[in-house]
């Protein structure tokens, strides 16, 4: 009778805990993933040139927002980044569609498949995507997210010190470097994710990624 007993305890624990298991997993599987996999069909690259072209806002992220797929969003209580995707141009093909339609304030140099736009009120940057090749992330982020994330090394490999003052109206890089030390910088747009990324209010890649 103590055997059976004490069978019947053994087997209903093993349920609570598979149960508890099967809880987890589905948390983890209803987690969003960002992929590149998420773009839908793109009009061909000339129709999307035309668009571009016939476009009348003077709006940077206006006219992107109305032209590219709305690949991921990146929120902080210190500003925010839109993250756009598409697979019919690439880096500098997008760059120069933009830069002809809105004349930046700045544009840095083509550096490890990425380019910036600086804009009065926004930071444009393009890069290629890690996960493919073919597919070209256009990440705008207003200057509050800039001056409060971005890492000042990831910055100062396209602009110079001088003009970023001026462009963010900061001088304290060399403070935001150090912070950058213990992974609280952001240093660009990926769609690698980990659980230890820091903020939670980062989807994609968060502070601390691609610097």
């Amino acid at each position: 009778m103590r055997k059976k007993g004490f069978l019947v305890a053994v087997l209903g624990l093993f349920f609570v805990l598979l149960t508890a298991c099967g809880q987890q997993m589905s948390f983890d599987e209803s987690e969003p993933q960002v992929s590149v996999d998420n773009i839908p069909d793109e009009p061909s690259a000339s129709e999307l040139r035309d668009q571009l072209n016939q476009s009348t806002t003077n709006d940077i992220e206006a006219l992107i927002s109305n032209h590219f797929f709305l690949l991921d969003v990146v929120n902080t209580d210190n500003g925010n980044a839109n993250i756009y995707a598409t697979r019919r141009f690439n880096v500098q093909e997008t760059v120069e569609l933009l830069r002809e339609k809105i004349q930046p304030e700045e544009v840095s140099d083509y550096k490890d498949n990425q380019q910036i736009l600086a804009y009065p009120d926004h930071f444009v940057s393009i890069k290629q995507s890690e996960e493919d090749s073919d597919v070209t992330f256009i990440e705008v982020a207003n200057d509050e997210f800039v001056r409060n994330h971005y890492s000042p090394s990831f910055l100062n490999t396209y602009f110079n010190y001088l003009l970023l003052s001026r462009l963010l109206d900061v001088d304290d890089w060399d403070k935001r470097r150090r912070q950058c030390q213990n992974g609280g910088c952001y240093g660009g747009y990926t769609t690698s994710t980990s659980p230890g990324r820091g903020m939670s209010d980062y989807r994609g890649g968060g502070p601390g990624s691609g610097k």
